[in-house]
């Protein structure tokens, strides 16, 4: 059973990675309520031997120690997984609500791609799409943005024999304002609509920033409301795209929570503590949040969409930090009867002040916001952006500056669209016949009407246009 662990035959003796995982977790509870309660000695100890017996079984199992936390990834190899690389204590930490690292060059993917046991994006891959939407790939494909994925290729196989698919991404909307690292999902998505011709849903989890952040009901519904216009300026078409917001649509759809405990009934608390690092002292919500996240990735769940089809495959543009919720939705679709998603992973779009850390919303200097004038744009970019170069102009023109770690050079892989323009620049900068300044206003002259345009494009998303998009109604598409 080296191959998917939940394909395995629940037998006595079957030892999955997951289900040694969730003993332990079990386990190692066990051992602290009987030192919390000062139980008899003999039974501490011998709680404690099969804990280490169990940790045993996991690392020749697994090839890893057990850590807390650190559910096996879905596809392990059981077989023949050698022992983890060295060098844990300098482990990138990526999860739904952290990213750091201690590299300047940013979080290691290829590291991330084996820990969360998904597949890389190779080049016969982005030939594939190419050849199958019969349209040029994104930049974000061609330049390794989108790095990871899971089943692309059965997507790609279905949509070669005419059975179309659905996608699903989506926003938490914990304040008013949004930054360009939150838009590179959309754009993606944006262009995969266009190119597959395909239905969109679009999940605004309000209910979540209510239960995380210190945020009142009314303040995450208005955030939902105010985001959704910039996700309506990136240019989604109307017929094809629905967007909601949780603690409306739940509500109102008796299917849409019908999944949601669905999923609820297969997922234990030990999984989800397991999976998101949850504590007792976390509130219910939020253990029991992952359900709600999981939900859009079955197509009955929009039955003004998709009649009661329950077949339609679902493919989830998401930076790679959500990909935790979607390992434990892939987990538990086929035992409720239903398609796995497949996702397509983003990096994490970096801080003006370097890889460290993805950009963050409560902090106006740590990235360039939709909101910001061209001035403000300028500024921050000559402030803040973190820079590859070197000292002094001499030490840079005889060295030349390093484009791997320097942020402006970061942005413009993201936006600028000329593959050679943007070689030329990696180059120049390399050798040192551009300096910082003049890398930093390319990226300033790059943003700077990149901004404008979109905010000229959300002043005519109006009020009704939000209640549009966001009205539960059929799509135009064929199946």
């Amino acid at each position: 059973c080296n191959d998917k662990m939940t394909d395995c035959q629940e037998g006595e003796g079957a030892k999955t990675p997951m289900e040694l995982y969730e003993r332990l977790s079990v386990q190692g509870d066990k051992v602290r309520s009987l030192k919390t309660a000062k139980a008899e000695k003999a039974e501490i100890d011998s709680a404690i031997q099969l804990l280490l017996k169990l940790k045993t079984d996991y690392k020749q199992v697994t090839g890893q120690d057990y850590k807390a936390g650190c559910p096996p990834s879905e596809n392990m190899n059981v077989s023949d997984n050698g022992p983890a690389a060295d060098g844990t204590g300098d482990e990138d930490s990526v999860d739904p609500w952290n990213v750091s690292t201690t590299n300047a060059k940013g979080v290691d993917y290829d590291k991330l791609i084996v820990r969360f046991g998904s597949t890389k994006i190779e080049k016969d891959l982005v030939d594939r799409i190419e050849k199958v939407s019969g349209q040029k790939p994104h930049r974000f494909l061609r330049r390794g943005i989108f790095f990871s994925h899971r089943d692309m290729h059965q997507v790609l196989d279905a949509y070669e024999k005419n059975k179309s698919f659905y996608l699903y991404t989506g926003r938490g909307p914990s304040s008013e304002a949004m930054h360009v690292g939150h838009l590179i999902p959309f754009i993606f998505t944006k262009w995969l609509q266009d190119v597959f011709d395909i239905p969109l849903v679009i999940q605004m989890t309000d209910d979540e920033k209510y239960l995380w952040k210190d945020l009142t009901l009314e303040e995450c519904h208005r955030f939902t409301l105010e985001n959704a216009k910039d996700i309506i300026a990136c240019g989604f078409d109307v017929n094809k795209t629905f967007i909601f917001s949780d603690l409306e649509y739940m509500g109102a759809s008796p299917e849409f929570y019908r999944n949601v405990v669905k999923i609820q009934k297969h997922v234990t608390f030990n999984q989800v503590k397991g999976i998101f690092g949850f504590t007792d002292s976390d509130c219910i919500g939020k253990i029991c949040f992952p359900a709600i996240q999981a939900a859009p990735s079955f197509s009955n769940s929009f039955p003004q969409i998709f009649g009661g089809r329950k077949d339609v495959q679902c493919l989830i543009p998401c930076a790679i930090d959500q990909d935790p919720y979607f390992r434990m939705t892939r987990d538990v679709a086929p035992r409720i009867g239903y398609p796995k998603p497949a996702l397509l992973h983003s990096t994490f779009f970096p801080a003006l002040q370097g890889a460290q850390t993805k950009m963050s919303a409560s902090d106006v200097n740590s990235s360039i916001f939709l909101t910001d004038t061209p001035k403000q744009i300028k500024n921050k970019i000559n402030k803040h952006a973190f820079s590859g170069g070197k000292d002094t102009v001499e030490e840079h023109r005889k060295y030349g500056g390093n484009p791997e770690v320097d942020v402006s050079f970061m942005y413009l892989t993201f936006f600028l669209e000329d593959d050679e323009q943007l070689e030329k620049i990696r180059q120049d900068y390399s050798s040192g016949a551009i300096l910082t300044g003049e890398l930093k206003k390319i990226l300033i002259e790059t943003l700077q009407p990149m901004i404008a345009q979109h905010q000229e494009r959300r002043k005519q998303v109006n009020e009704e246009i939000v209640k549009q998009f966001m009205t539960p109604r059929p799509l135009n598409f064929n199946l």
